[in-house]
């Protein structure tokens, strides 16, 4: 049995997958869901395949117990990094999903390559959420176009076993986006502090027109994440 593993941040970034039919003549139903150990699993399998799709928060540290967790039912057969980042390029679209052609680790410079027939924009994983300065610093030091919190972590794993890597990231928030500092809202496991958020925003209404078109863009973006998944398995 082929086994595929999906990992996101957040179950929002999932949301529109795990409704995938899976399997000829099936049809749209959600995954069956679980938790342990503070990673959320969607599983779904026919007689050739299992699909795993897991998150666990925020960060490589996170990204490193998701793919643990799945990898503890057996060995992975192709990985698949997805989620929502940051566009560091003004011509990337917001709510636009994107196919990566690799991975840069902001931490170490290390880069990973995608899988052949990926896309042409790099992605740049940083230990922050990237704000309009440091998006701007991360696409001057690696010409990159995307930034995330994950993807090298989940890129490291996969070329350390020598497993297919793809990554697949949906534009939650423009170059030019004016957003809260969302670090200060992050756990130290990598969890959204919703309630803090929603709480400190109530004070600030100047940033709720901004807030408001990032969760549009990153409803959008999912929902495209889901159909570059799909047309890549379709392929496959």
């Amino acid at each position: 049995m082929t086994r595929t593993a999906f990992i996101a941040a957040f179950p929002g970034e999932l949301k529109p997958l795990v409704r995938t039919a899976v399997g000829d003549g099936a049809s749209p139903r959600v995954w069956p869901h679980s938790s342990r150990n503070g990673v959320h699993f969607w599983a779904v399998r026919n007689e050739e395949e299992e699909w795993i799709a897991a998150c666990a928060g925020a960060g490589q540290a996170a990204a490193t117990r998701a793919f643990a967790a799945i990898e503890d039912g057996g060995p992975i057969d192709l990985v698949i990094s997805l989620g929502w980042a940051g566009g560091l390029t003004p011509d990337l679209k917001s709510g636009g999903a994107y196919s990566a052609a690799g991975v840069i680790d902001a931490r170490t410079g290390e880069r990973f390559n995608c899988d052949a027939g990926a896309g042409k924009h790099w992605l740049v994983t940083s230990p922050v959420v990237a704000g309009h300065e440091e998006k701007l610093r991360l696409a001057a030091a690696y010409s990159a176009s995307l930034v995330d919190m994950e993807a090298a972590a989940i890129a490291r794993l996969a070329a350390m076993r020598e497993i297919p890597f793809y990554c697949f990231k949906g534009v939650s928030d423009a170059l030019d986006a004016k957003l809260p500092d969302f670090n200060r809202f992050l756990s130290s496991t990598g969890q959204l502090q919703t309630a803090g958020l929603v709480l400190w925003s109530m004070f600030r209404p100047w940033y709720w027109p901004a807030l408001i078109k990032m969760g549009e863009n990153s409803s959008k973006a999912s929902q495209g994440i889901a159909e570059l998944v799909l047309k890549l398995l379709d392929a496959e």
